[in-house]
């Protein structure tokens, strides 16, 4: 009998038992508790984009949808922050301390946004208030996607780490799917009410979701790499100095990738917006085209993040970052000549972009982007690159509403969308394969070879 046929002991089974719970664990984990942090987070985005200039920019005039917009971006400033903060809490303390706290910030901000008197009734300080409570939701946000990728990277086996790892990306895409979703049977209500108190449905909601999530988020293990790390007193005081020294194209690369992810917001705000104000389609439909698109997204993600297990992160990164060049275009233009009653093609190019291109390279950088550091500077890598590249993402509605101006000039924002993800583009293919090497050798110098 070889090696290979020698039957397991009954220790080493409840070990291999352990690792494929605490996988699993960590996939479900993954889901859920981003899905539902981005519920929150996503939801301002939405009631940005439909109802906030009316009730906080209402004396603004015609840059009042603009202002709107901006609320948006202004929580991407924060994000870098708080990619800083949580990313050296997590790779000093742990991946799952700062996880509870990242989710407990989020829902308590977004709660309190629900409660926000209007511009009519406290003035300047409405929009004060608005402002501040967005940059405690980018502050969370900042260390919520990257430290539930790591930790569900590093939890998965080495030859599924792809696979496990997008799960948190289908649950930041649902988190997408019930904030537009959530705002659809809303539109029964009359404009009276809706503008005084049923937008704020959504907002109060998130002390329920916040709870659920919580109670998920406590089931969770540190992952063996780290805890290795901490046994063998391997952890470094100050991650990002760390990264500084040792990992400057890592992260740049890492960064440029990010860039990509202005494609989201795009889709998810701006098109919101054009589509009802500029081709004069139904609010509602445009809620539910994003909807089911990132609806569809969500069983695509884990697919896609199979396929780089198989065939490599960069080949499906890199081909869907080339056909959201194309589908952008296509989708932008069809959206501004269909208008009313011709939608048809508009719901074809928006499933095909969001479920299909987009959904390529977002289901493979939560597992691509934390493979290229080790695990003492992971978490902080991460969150690092990904916010700052995510900055772009945040202001890509008023950057895009500015392009497009009164007269809806899509194909500026096309050209802005084409120049971020190309960049992307490059930025993958001038980083190293690591689809195939061990969970545990990850980010080592000998392994930074494109």
């Amino acid at each position: 009998m070889s090696v290979l046929d020698t039957p397991l002991s009954a220790e080493e089974l409840a070990v291999q038992e352990k690792r494929r719970k605490n996988a699993r664990n960590a996939a479900i984990s993954g889901f859920a508790g981003s899905a539902l942090e981005y519920y929150d987070f996503f939801i301002f985005a939405t009631a940005a984009a439909l109802y906030l200039q009316q009730l906080y920019f209402p004396e603004a005039g015609s840059a009042g949808q603009l202002f709107s917009l901006a609320t948006i971006g202004v929580a991407y400033v924060t994000r870098p922050l708080g990619a800083l903060l949580w990313g050296h809490l997590g790779d000093v303390i742990g991946r799952k301390k700062v996880l509870i706290t990242t989710l407990l910030l989020m829902g308590v901000s977004t709660f309190i946004v629900g409660l926000v008197p209007t511009y009519d009734q406290i003035g300047i300080w409405a929009p004060i208030i608005i402002i501040v409570l967005r940059l405690a939701q980018g502050l969370s946000a900042g260390g919520e996607s990257p430290g539930s990728a790591s930790l569900s990277a590093e939890h998965a086996p080495d030859n599924r780490r792809g696979f496990f790892a997008s799960w948190t990306l289908s649950g930041v895409t649902f988190g997408i799917v019930l904030s537009s979703a959530v705002f659809i049977p809303l539109q029964l209500l009359p404009e009276e009410a809706l503008l005084s108190w049923g937008w704020r449905i959504p907002f109060l909601l998130s002390a329920l979701v916040t709870m659920i999530a919580l109670i998920l988020r406590r089931t969770l293990d540190e992952p063996e790499v780290f805890t290795e790390t901490k046994q063998l007193n391997l952890v470094v005081k100050v991650p990002l100095l760390e990264l500084l020294r040792r990992h400057p194209k890592t992260m740049l690369l890492v960064t440029g990738m990010s860039l990509f992810t202005m494609v989201n917001t795009m889709i998810n705000v701006f098109t919101l917006a054009y589509g009802v104000d500029i081709s004069g389609i139904d609010r509602g439909e445009m809620l539910l085209l994003i909807s089911v698109a990132n609806l569809i997204a969500v069983g695509t993600l884990p697919l896609w993040g199979h396929l780089s297990d198989r065939i490599g992160r960069k080949p499906v990164f890199i081909t869907g970052a080339i056909l959201q060049i194309v589908l952008i275009f296509a989708f932008l233009w069809a959206l501004n000549s269909g208008g009313p009653g011709h939608t048809g093609l508009i719901w074809v190019l928006g499933i095909l972009l969001v479920a299909g291109a987009y959904s390529m390279t977002n289901s493979v950088y939560p597992a691509f982007f934390p493979e290229q550091f080790p695990a003492q500077v992971r978490y902080s890598g991460m969150a690092v690159c990904l916010m700052l590249g995510l900055l772009l993402a945040g202001f890509t509605p008023a950057i895009a509403q500015s392009i497009s101006g009164e007269e809806g000039n899509w194909f500026g924002v096309a050209l802005l969308s084409a120049v971020a993800v190309g960049i992307a583009c490059v930025c993958a293919a001038l980083s190293p394969e690591t689809s195939k090497i061990p969970t545990a050798e990850l980010g080592r110098h000998e392994n930074k070879r494109a």
